[in-house]
């Protein structure tokens, strides 16, 4: 075998080589976005099916005059949601607003015009924007959710709700950031115009 055989035999390699390297790259590369696809639609209209359950959890409590709620929250399910919730915690914005809907199934608040109560006629359509973020996370018994108006993909930045019941007819329609860990019984005895004193995180 001559010089320029075997400079042709180890260009060829080297060819092969580049190009069994970028097959690869652009399989592995595949793959990553695929994994990744999913979390893409939270918030846009994604359903349970798509989004995994989580684990990670933090704390908080919702401090009222019949009691305290016991909370935990779930910000790998509804990241901005309950990164929104907790500013407003420790900011004191919940500070004195009323829970001014209950009904046998659920309790609201979080509305800044339930401060006043020469506004109560309008409790319930105060607030701002925030985007829907939809997870696996069913709707069971002290589920948190968050209200929203007509359209899925946005939800109000500030009215929280606690389902008093399995409630699961919600599941892939609203935001679900939490879970009550302790005080259903407070839970079961709100009333409409009770005060929320204070919402604290750990």
């Amino acid at each position: 075998m001559d010089i320029d055989q075997q400079k042709f035999i180890i260009g060829g390699l080297v060819a092969l080589l580049i190009l069994i390297g970028g097959i690869l790259y652009l399989a592995d590369s595949n793959e990553s976005q695929n994994a990744s696809a999913p979390l893409a639609n939270v918030g846009s209209g994604a359903t349970a099916s798509t989004i995994p359950p989580t684990t990670k959890t933090m704390k908080a409590t919702i401090k009222t005059q019949k009691g305290d709620i016991a909370l935990e929250l779930y910000p790998d399910a509804a990241p901005k949601t309950v990164e929104n919730f907790i500013a407003k915690a420790k900011s004191g914005y919940f500070d004195g607003l009323k829970f001014h809907r209950v009904e046998d199934w659920v309790i609201q608040g979080g509305d800044p015009l339930s401060r006043d109560e020469s506004q109560k006629e309008r409790w319930g359509t105060g607030g701002g924007d925030i985007e829907t973020e939809l997870s696996a996370r069913p709707f069971v018994e002290g589920a948190l959710g968050v209200a929203r108006g007509p359209d899925i993909k946005v939800s109000n930045d500030s009215q929280f709700f606690i389902v008093k019941k399995d409630s699961q007819f919600l599941n892939d329609q609203y935001t679900l950031f939490g879970q009550v860990t302790a005080g259903m019984d407070v839970v079961n005895k709100i009333t409409r115009g009770d005060t929320i004193r204070a919402v604290t995180v750990e």
